[in-house]
């Protein structure tokens, strides 16, 4: 009773310090005030300090000295380590006085129930609760179990899903993103839950970076806007059932990276990093953020050489900046293995990240070793029991502010409601207002309801292309529409709006007659990615239909039949659509709206009596590129030049007309690069990987939880060089494992000259039998050509090797034997007689790299 009246205090203060609204923020020798409307400019010249408004309370600090004082090193190693559900059983969590556990997106109870209810997740919820109930520890600690809730509590079915923040931030409407938290944090205590991954703060400056829609702007003064109300939401103060523990993240700088490169370089100045990147912190944590999640990129200063290196082994920007400057007193958590980003580190093993300033280290499947070899790190005074005990005292003070002591899961008045996890009105409203009119030449739009409409394009009536990345699944894919039970498509929505008789469907527009319709309504885009695999790549442009050439296709079908088109992009991004906007009389941003398809429709018809009841309000958050290689568009740099400046947008009154653009386009990739992609968690698409067993053939997808099971041969997700890169084929008979196109593809000079394919293994089985790698050009027309190297030996030496090893094999071994390259369908085969196991990723064709010293010599195989 004692530890929940010291909470209720705090909540008071809260209260008070909400509704006062203000922040204080002093840079060294320096002091002042900003509230709302008057917040800090993005002119610092130091680290500010910021005044959370969740100050220290004397009572809360020495209940946590009391039990930190009263734990045994093995207790405090545990509260400092997150595994996720699939590697831990509830009573892992009492034998280990594990602080956290986490469920990776794909993940949910009962292993494989992606159709769990919020009663499921509360019942597993309540068993890790129990459990760090049932420890021997002197005073019992909650374990505290957080999720990656992105866009709505986005990993749970039936759940109301919003638009991505690309979308909200092209609302301009902080106070909505507050409404949002405020709804997603009900829905995540409906599951149990009460910490949330979120929000990400990334300021985005090279739009082929995977994750760009989980930035609200390229524009820190928005994200700023933002970051303090969307934690406002979420946390609230801590006095209502539908508050959570909110997560700013990633710290720092992970939207800017050299080349859009997930877990890149950032090439920032100090003044750019403190004026762009970190904005979205300083609101954040003035709105008394607790949680602070560390990123996975490098910062190496460009302007004054200072190199920083790796975010989570970096006390620079940890501890010296992030907890001494600008005094945030919460706990700082790892990314997915970040720790293993570190030099000199693995999954399982880091000082350097811990003595760098890490609190909680989120170790998915290496908890157990990771916890043997941290203790022994401790007593050998590699790492400092002062660091430790700071580390606790973090977890267990954000603990006891949250006032998770003395009330399981279960107690809170959300849990295990299935109506908690939906807001649809919300999420309704919040689509309305991010969608972004960006031509509508002719007044095209708004269209009336009584007319004939044609609805083509392969994302009408496929939720799971509006709803993105992180929904249900990890990357958004192997989902179907009936995986979201309280959604519904773009297609529903119009048909909902001018009723069924009135629309037509078809994907592709093949064999239609457009004079029929008065109206086409195309709705085309991007496909689900999330991190790593959303990375367009250095050799990558964004000429979107380059990418899906069935976009172009379809709208070349209806344009220029003498009816208007309409085009609704669904993107995680802005990208490169001359071509495309051609053959649109309007054309509509629509982003990625998430699960309420009859929010976009609400925008595009007048009422039945004429009139138009939600006009266009969404205006640019990023520039929109006028060529394919504005990778680096941004407002505020030199030679600024988009087709659409931030804060475009047009509505119904507006009388621009866009006109015929200029579409041509180089075929060749942006910057310079000598790798060409073959398959990889960036470039996926490129060549789909299949297995082939006998007559028997199966794509191996997506889904990261799938285990492929063939006569001879299986496919598993892995990992090689990050979060589950890879996949680990393992052979039991002959079988093969190939990545191929539909067509054959030129490999372009800049990688076939001096070329080589390479790829990143582990070994995990030497071969027992013969292991062959091929290449095939040609399909299966009559210059269909191949050849096969023989690759057992190389296998043989690299089996037992922890580490990654890359192999590369020179073109010239395989051109010598007759593959030409200007139509390879088949640029990777690795085929086995018998049983080996080995793990493949990053899979790619690298101009120069067969001069490499460690490239296999053509004379050494078969």
């Amino acid at each position: 009773m004692k530890l929940k009246t010291g909470v209720l205090g705090l909540g008071s203060a809260l209260m008070l310090a909400y509704s006062a609204g203000n922040i204080s923020l002093a840079a060294t020798g320096s002091s002042q005030q900003f509230g709302p409307g008057n917040m800090p400019a993005n002119n610092l010249a130091a680290w500010p300090q910021v005044q959370s408004v969740i100050s220290k309370d004397p009572a809360i600090e020495a209940k946590v000295a009391a039990i930190v004082a009263g734990m045994t090193l093995e207790q405090k190693i545990g509260q400092m380590t997150q595994p996720e559900i699939k590697s831990i059983t509830p009573d892992d969590v009492r034998r280990y006085y594990l602080g956290s556990v986490l469920n990776g997106g794909g993940s949910w109870p009962d292993r494989n129930n992606k159709r769990g209810t919020a009663a499921d997740w509360v019942a597993l919820a309540d068993k890790y609760y129990e459990a760090s109930m049932a420890t021997d520890m002197a005073v019992k600690v909650p374990v505290v179990w957080g999720i990656d809730a992105i866009h709505g509590n986005s990993n749970v079915y039936g759940a109301t899903l919003f638009p991505h923040n690309i979308g909200l931030g092209a609302a301009h409407n902080p106070q909505l993103a507050a409404q949002i938290g405020r709804s997603m944090g009900k829905s995540v205590r409906a599951t149990g839950i009460a910490w949330v991954f979120g929000p990400t703060l990334a300021v985005v400056r090279d739009d082929r970076w995977g994750r760009t829609y989980e930035s609200f702007s390229e524009d820190g003064a928005v994200v700023r806007q933002y970051a303090g109300e969307y934690v406002k939401g979420l946390q609230g103060s801590f006095m209502d059932d539908g508050n959570v523990i909110a997560t700013a993240k990633h710290f720092m700088g992970d939207g800017g990276t050299d080349q859009g490169k997930d877990r890149g370089v950032n090439l920032s100045t100090n003044a750019q990093m403190l004026n762009v990147h970190a904005q979205g912190y300083m609101t954040a944590l003035a709105a008394g953020a607790q949680t602070v999640m560390a990123s996975y990129n490098s910062w190496n200063d460009k302007a004054s050489d200072a190199n920083y290196g790796k975010m989570h082994g970096s006390k620079a920007l940890l501890t010296d900046v992030l907890k001494t400057k600008m005094g945030f007193d919460g706990f700082i958590v790892t990314d997915w293995d970040g720790i293993a980003e570190v030099p000199g580190c693995r999954n399982d093993s880091c000082p350097r990240a811990i003595n760098a300033g890490i609190d909680m280290v989120m170790v998915p499947d290496a908890w157990k070793a990771f916890i043997s070899n941290t203790i022994a790190q401790v007593k050998s005074g590699e790492i400092p029991v002062s660091r430790i005990d700071d580390a606790v005292t973090r977890i267990i003070r954000v603990k006891l502010r949250a006032g998770l002591f003395g009330k399981k899961p279960s107690e809170n008045s959300y849990a295990g409601k299935q109506d908690a996890l939906q807001d649809r009105e919300l999420a309704r409203q919040a689509v309305h207002e991010s969608l972004v009119l960006l031509k509508n030449d002719g007044a095209a739009l708004p269209l009336a309801r009584n007319k004939k409409i044609l609805v083509v394009g392969k994302t009408a009536d496929d939720i799971s292309n509006q709803t993105g990345g992180w929904s249900l699944t990890w990357q958004g894919t192997d989902n179907k529409n009936a995986d979201f039970p309280n959604a519904d498509s773009i297609l529903t929505g119009i048909k909902a709006a001018v009723g069924n008789a009135n629309v037509e469907f078809s994907v592709d527009a093949k064999g239609i007659d457009v004079s029929r319709f008065d109206a086409v309504i195309a709705v085309i885009g991007e496909t689900p990615y999330a991190e790593m695999y959303g990375d367009i790549g250095p050799s990558g442009n964004l000429r979107h239909s380059s990418r899906y050439p069935e976009d172009l296709a379809v709208l070349q079908a209806v344009a220029g039949k003498g009816k208007p088109v309409v085009t609704l992009f669904v993107s995680g991004r802005p990208l490169y659509a001359n071509d495309l906007l051609n053959l649109s009389d309007s054309f509509v941003a629509a982003w990625l709206p998430g699960s309420e398809g009859k929010g976009v429709a609400d925008v595009l018809f007048r009422t039945t009596d004429g009139k138009v009841a939600h006009d266009f309000k969404g205006t640019l958050s990023f520039s929109w590129p006028k060529s394919v290689c504005q990778t680096s568009l941004n407002f505020d740099e030199t030679n600024y030049s988009p087709l659409f400046k931030l804060g475009y947008g047009l509505n119904y009154s507006s009388k621009t007309k866009v006109g015929k653009l200029d579409s041509k386009y180089p075929s060749g990739g942006c910057g310079v690069t000598n790798a060409y992609p073959v398959f990889n968690q960036a470039d996926r698409a490129t060549y789909p990987l299949y297995v082939v067993s006998g007559n028997e053939q199966q794509a191996v997808g997506a889904d990261l939880n799938r285990v492929l099971n063939m006569p001879g041969i299986s496919v598993q997700t892995a990992q090689v060089n990050s979060q589950q890169d890879a996949k680990l084929v393992s052979w039991s008979g002959a079988a093969r494992m190939e990545a191929r196109a539909a067509q054959g593809k030129a490999i372009p000079a800049f990688a076939s000259k001096d070329g080589a394919l390479s790829f990143d293994t582990i070994v995990a089985t030497a071969p027992a039998g013969t292991v062959s790698l091929s290449m095939h050009c040609g399909g299966n027309s009559r210059n269909h050509c191949s050849a096969s190297v023989d690759v057992t030996e190389a296998f043989k030496r690299l089996a037992g090797k922890k580490e990654k090893q890359s192999i590369k094999i020179p073109l010239s071994c395989f051109t010598a034997k007759g593959v030409k390259l200007d139509s390879v369908d088949v640029p990777f085969s690795v085929s086995s007689t018998a049983a080996f196991s080995a793990a493949f990723t990053n899979i790619q064709i690298v101009g120069g790299a067969a001069k490499d010293p460690d490239a296999l010599n053509c004379a050494e195989l078969k």
